[in-house]
């Protein structure tokens, strides 16, 4: 298994973290209005082409929680590789004959 440093398992974390909140708040933009539309009306449009469109609901509805699975997957993953980086081995596993500072040369 590929063994990183701590440091970068925690700026990876970051990212995919970051990438999850991106995918999260798209989808959010653009699955809203049709939230709206099936509580309000019944009914949906999509007015993207400038022409409404009538969409299921259940098949946007379905789409939007394909994406908020994707970004929860993103932000779990993302948080469980920041957590393997802060809980990595900082000085565990120095041995003593490449520790330098005083006394250690």
């Amino acid at each position: 298994m590929l063994i990183m440093s701590d440091i970068r398992l925690i700026m990876i974390g970051a990212v995919i973290i970051f990438a999850g909140f991106v995918v999260g708040s798209f989808a959010n933009s653009g699955y809203s209005q049709y939230a709206l539309q099936q509580q309000n009306f019944d009914d949906c449009y999509d007015y993207s082409t400038g022409v409404a469109v009538h969409v299921k609901c259940s098949d946007k509805n379905y789409d939007y929680m394909l994406y908020l699975m994707l970004t929860l997957v993103l932000l779990g993953i993302g948080g469980f590789v920041m957590y393997k980086g802060i809980r990595g081995k900082w000085d565990h596993d120095v041995k003593d004959n490449e520790m330098l500072g005083p006394g250690n040369s």
